[in-house]
């Protein structure tokens, strides 16, 4: 990377204390002396750049990336939404300290980062988006790609990622980069702003050149701070909790972000409460008895039978969605009273409860302390009932990991053993599907894999770039990358296999093939009446009626993925899908793809929990309006929590 201050472009010498680069060239020169540093350890902010190069970039920031990206490696996606996701899998392999750039040409390559955004907005994981944009000097209007809008000229499809995105700008100007590009870095590194940080780049923009100040190239340091709560809210959450016999603790992504894992342990411990994880928090609970497993639509039946009576339910860095709290529905003592540790004050009011905004470990120290110093402990009864909510989540996993006669492998079965299969140094990405519940319900964490569970926007298709970006995120450390999917999200992203190959990279992937959308098919049947799915199963068109109830159309997965480079296997038996894992193991430098075919309507056994949905309310069907009377009822446990005080205004 140059440090010259004045360079010879061709023209007039950039004027001392300057340096003179297109709009490209300085954000490629800019990003490579960002870095970030979390609790003393200090990385590249930016390290690449992931992208897709057309008109609208490819001779922008594709030519500036060239020419000055000295230490800024370039990785080809073949999906712009992929790329997002792929830099997604980045940002959480670094605990949010770290992510990839990424760029895609003008029009439908940018909008088709969007749904990327979205993930990443919604997961609180930072991204840098550098969407080309038409051509800001509208002298050839209207230029390919674009939208016209008749009213609002300055509108452009880009605009798509404003809901999106935690920080939204379009660069008009050069000299607009030296407060666009240090405030994108800001919000990458806010725990609390954190999200899509879109940076739109209009075409003729992009080669515009301009005498930037030397300081601007100089290497900054970006601090993720701790930030600790207020004293009055600690003591308030500690007057709630004291109080309280029956609390469980819901751990959410929060307690990975902040790494609070151990003390999120001892406080558990230490107080006798349990521990219910949600998506993002999978693996964070203690390894103890006290981890009740996860908890919501898709929890395990002691969890949920914990929620159901507890009087003090203590969030941990959670968004409380609605598949974790059963739609409102969940927790059902009449007394209950939420406390909510978030770094984010939007996230720690929700559901009325009493916030305390600041950093989970942060917090739970303190908590821990003034909790010990009352002497606090769950009453002793409570310990008995986290025992028998543990014996029939026990028997539950029991009777559903059990062989079916006539039945192929299921599942759950297929999970429990890629749980046996991998340990401490391993990763594990999933994100959407019927997968979701096998994991989130059964899957054992005591083995110490690490779990990049995205289902905040269950966005299909996330999971095979994201563990790709998972595995450049984690560099050459021990251990290997593993994405679990359903052959459903595999038929709409496969495709980052490809740079996988590119890039002599390993992963493994597996995918439970039920020859369609499966888990949404009891969802219909549920609310539909018996015996009647809609365009879930992978079904050939009658030629008859023209409806989807024909013979199961035969994929070959396998030797798809064995086409764009990767090693693959067909299994049909657990014993075939073990010897396919030992194997798979053995493959260096490209990917590994495991097809495990599964019964296809075997699903874990329910627990009861309720989630409101768009239920059809009237019909000409009776099985119909048996599943909107049944949805109705459902509604009926849905709560309003109102607001948490502290007892007797003691705070």
């Amino acid at each position: 990377m140059s440090s010259t201050t004045a360079v010879d472009t061709g023209t007039d010498a950039a004027p001392a204390g300057t340096r003179r680069r297109t709009v490209a060239q300085a954000i490629v020169e800019y990003l490579q002396v960002q870095h970030s540093e979390l609790d003393g350890v200090r990385r590249r902010l930016i390290p690449g750049l992931y992208g897709i190069f057309g008109h609208g970039n490819s001779v922008g920031l594709a030519q500036a990336t060239d020419e000055y990206g000295s230490d800024f490696p370039f990785y080809p996606g073949k999906n712009e939404q992929s790329m997002v996701h792929a830099a997604i899998g980045y940002a959480r392999a670094n605990n949010r300290a770290s992510t990839l750039a990424c760029t895609a040409s003008a029009g439908p390559g940018s909008t088709n980062m969007v749904t990327g955004a979205a993930t990443a907005t919604t997961n609180r994981l930072p991204v840098l988006l550098f969407p080309a944009d038409i051509i800001n000097n509208r002298k050839g209007d209207p230029v390919l790609q674009q939208v016209e809008h008749p009213v609002e000229r300055d509108v452009s499809a880009n605009d798509c990622f404003r809901p999106v995105s935690r920080y939204f700008d379009r660069i008009t100007t050069p000299s607009q980069l030296l407060s666009t590009l240090p405030e994108a870095m800001r919000v990458l590194t806010d725990p609390v702003e954190t999200g899509a940080v879109v940076v739109c780049l209009p075409q003729d923009i992009q080669g515009e050149e301009y005498d930037f100040p030397e300081a601007f190239f100089t290497p900054r340091v970006w601090h993720i701070r701790r930030r600790p709560a207020a004293e009055d809210e600690i003591s308030g959450a500690i007057e709630i909790i004291r109080n309280a016999k029956h609390p469980l603790i819901i751990a959410g992504g929060g307690v990975r972000y902040s790494a609070a894992s151990e003390e999120l342990a001892r406080f558990s411990d230490d107080f006798g409460i349990p521990v219910s994880e949600t998506y993002a928090g999978k693996g964070s609970g203690p390894v103890s008895d006290l981890n009740v497993g996860g908890v919501g639509v898709t929890g395990t039946v002691g969890a949920n039978q914990l929620a159901q009576r507890s009087d003090c339910v203590i969030s941990v860095g959670t968004r409380l969605q609605d598949f974790i709290t059963a739609s409102h529905s969940l927790f059902e003592n009449p007394d209950v009273r939420f406390v909510h540790l978030n770094v984010s004050s939007f996230d720690a009011h929700k559901m009325g409860s009493f916030p305390v905004v600041g950093d989970a470990r942060l917090s739970l120290t303190s908590l821990h302390t003034g909790l010990a110093a009352v002497g606090y402990h769950a009453d002793a009864t409570w310990n008995d009932a986290v025992s028998a909510a543990q014996q029939v989540t026990a028997d539950n996993l029991a009777h559903d990991l059990q062989d079916f006669p006539g039945e192929l492998m299921s599942q759950a079965q297929v999970i429990a053993q890629l749980n046996a299969h991998v340990d401490g140094h391993d990763t594990l990405v999933l994100g959407s599907g019927g997968v979701v519940e096998g994991v989130h319900k059964a899957w054992d964490t005591s083995n110490g894999t690490e779990i990049h569970f995205e289902y905040a926007n269950s966005c299909m298709g996330h999971e095979i770039p994201a563990g790709l970006g998972a595995k450049l995120g984690r560099g050459d450390t021990e251990g290997e990358v593993f994405v679990l999917i359903g052959d459903g999200t595999y038929y709409m992203q496969p495709t980052e296999l490809i740079t996988a190959v590119q890039l002599r990279q390993k992963i493994t992937v597996v995918i439970v093939d039920n020859s369609g959308h499966q888990c949404i098919w009891p969802l219909q049947v549920a609310k539909g009446g018996p015996d009647h799915e809609f365009g879930t199963q992978l079904r050939e068109a009658n030629a008859q009626t023209g409806r989807l109830d024909g013979a199961v159309v035969p994929v070959d997965i396998a030797a798809n993925a064995a086409s764009f480079g990767a090693a693959s296997w067909t299994t049909k038996t657990i014993e075939e899908f073990t010897l396919a894992l030992k194997e798979a193991r053995a493959v260096e430098d490209r990917p590994a793809v495991i097809v495990a075919h599964v019964e296809p309507w075997r699903f874990l056994t329910g627990n009861g929990a309720f989630w409101d949905v768009g239920a059809a309310m009237t019909s000409q069907r009776p099985e119909t309006l048996e599943g909107g009377a049944k949805h109705r009822q459902g509604r009926q446990r849905q709560r309003y929590y109102g607001t948490t005080t502290v007892p007797d205004g003691q705070a």
